[in-house]
């Protein structure tokens, strides 16, 4: 698992390396550029002094000559930091006067017209040499005069130029850097801040998150929070409702099992005890019918750090199957079930079986429970862009002002016959909405009752 990564190391990392890298360039290119400026200006001079030494060569007699007075030599010499050398040599007569061991290039290298720099070495030091050709006539041929001279004041020179440009450059880098690092303390703080008031709120505390000092970049992750925060506190207060009710609703049956059990306590024999015996299983069968759909209730919602595994479900064997389970009941009642099949191909839709299967048993209840004595009630599969089930029956039918509250929990319409809990269908309806189906109430094309229809919308995978 990759280790998370502090924001600011990031940012600092994502300032500074960057303006790092663009001061040291620019050091280097204004280091580069002075110390070629600065030794332009030396070789200048040191050309300067190569140019005054060759006035000083002169013809006579057709032969080249060079005469420097000793004290004129000495001033020549003279420097405080370097040391300079120099020689004059004639193509004619080699050797004239000066430092003869002193580097030189030859004439047949040389361009006449331009002066020759090089870098050499002199009495095991390193040099910076000029050569310069003069011809005083054309009869007494060229000469040439080299001037030398030690690199001290250029490497002193180099050392000052580094200082003064590097030195800006790292106090530049320094408060920089610091800049950035207050700016993105500050920067940041906002988030600690948020942090803080959320590490500080209750496991109950639901309410939104203030977001009025958060900056605008921040506000998109406050408003996640505060919507999961408001659909949380609806799914706790959902819950809360959800387990008052099935509280109250257990409670009916279970105080009805303890008062059918008192009054056969009070019984002499067996036959005063029947009536209050067959009250007792009537309570049992009812909280145990609410226990079970309570539970498939819970099942059926959508979990947060879960999903239903959905596989391929055949909705015409599915409805055959369902209908061949409840046929022994609704005979004893004296009622028709009848299953339509769908022409062609079963439609095949992705789902959780045994959800889909509870879903067609509530609807297939609701119409036993409603319906009329001896009415006949249709299961229907269909084929084609969105495959469907429905059941229809033959009972009062369902006011539109009521078509929507019926799907709420614990909810019966007044003066409903029977017993029921109120949770038939809204466990269809929770079923249906975890498979993006669709739920359409109406009336049957043969029957005078009630049509419930249950769409499914293969694009969606439901």
């Amino acid at each position: 698992m990759r280790k998370p990564q502090s924001l600011r190391k990031q940012l600092l990392l994502r300032l500074t390396l960057p303006l790092t890298l663009v001061v040291v360039l620019d050091t280097a290119v204004s280091y580069f550029v002075a110390l070629h400026y600065a030794n332009q200006a030396y070789d200048r001079w040191l050309l300067d002094s190569a140019r005054s030494l060759a006035q000083e060569v002169k013809a006579y007699k057709d032969k080249v000559t060079f005469e420097l007075p000793p004290i004129a030599v000495e001033v020549f010499r003279w420097d405080d930091t370097d040391k300079t050398f120099f020689k004059v040599e004639s193509e004619a007569t080699g050797f004239m006067a000066g430092d003869k061991g002193l580097p030189s290039p030859k004439f047949d290298t040389l361009d006449k017209t331009q002066p020759y720099f090089s870098d050499g070495e002199f009495q095991g030091k390193p040099v910076r040499v000029v050569s310069v050709v003069t011809e005083p006539t054309e009869a007494s041929g060229e000469a040439l005069i080299s001037v030398a001279e030690t690199l001290r004041k250029r490497q002193s020179m180099m050392k000052e130029i580094l200082l003064a440009v590097a030195l800006p450059q790292v106090l530049l880098v320094l408060v920089t850097g610091l800049h950035f690092w207050t700016g993105i303390n500050r920067g940041l703080k906002p988030l600690r801040d948020l942090a803080g008031m959320i590490a500080r709120r209750s496991p109950r505390e639901l309410s939104p998150i203030p977001d009025s000092g958060v900056p605008l970049e921040v506000r998109s992750l406050t408003r996640t929070i505060n919507e999961l925060l408001r659909q949380l506190a609806e799914a706790m207060a959902a819950q809360r409702r959800f387990i008052e009710n099935a509280a109250h609703q257990l409670r009916t049956p279970l105080a009805g099992l303890k008062v059918q059990a008192e009054r056969a306590l009070r019984a002499d024999g067996l036959e005063d005890m029947r009536p209050a015996l067959g009250q007792i299983k009537n309570s049992a069968d009812r909280a145990s019918h609410l226990t079970t759909q309570l539970l498939v209730l819970a099942r059926s919602e959508p979990s947060m750090d879960a999903t239903h595994p959905f596989a391929p479900v055949d909705l015409r064997q599915l409805a055959r199957e369902t209908c061949m389970d409840w046929v022994p009941k609704v005979l004893d009642l004296g009622m028709d079930l009848e299953f339509d099949e769908p022409e062609g191909s079963a439609p095949v839709v992705q789902g959780d079986r045994t959800l889909l299967r509870e879903l067609l048993n509530n609807l297939i209840d609701n119409a036993v429970c409603y319906g009329p004595e001896r009415g006949r009630i249709v299961v229907s599969v269909g084929n084609g862009p969105s495959p469907s089930l429905a059941v229809e029956d033959g009972g009062p039918g369902i006011p539109d002002a009521e078509r929507e509250r019926v799907f709420e929990r614990f909810y019966r319409i007044p003066g409903s016959p029977g017993e029921g809990c109120g949770l038939g269908l809204a466990i269809v309806r929770e079923i249906a909405e975890l498979h993006a189906a669709r739920i359409d109430i109406g009336t049957g094309p043969h029957l005078r009752g009630t049509r419930f229809e249950v769409a499914f919308d293969l694009e969606t995978g439901g």
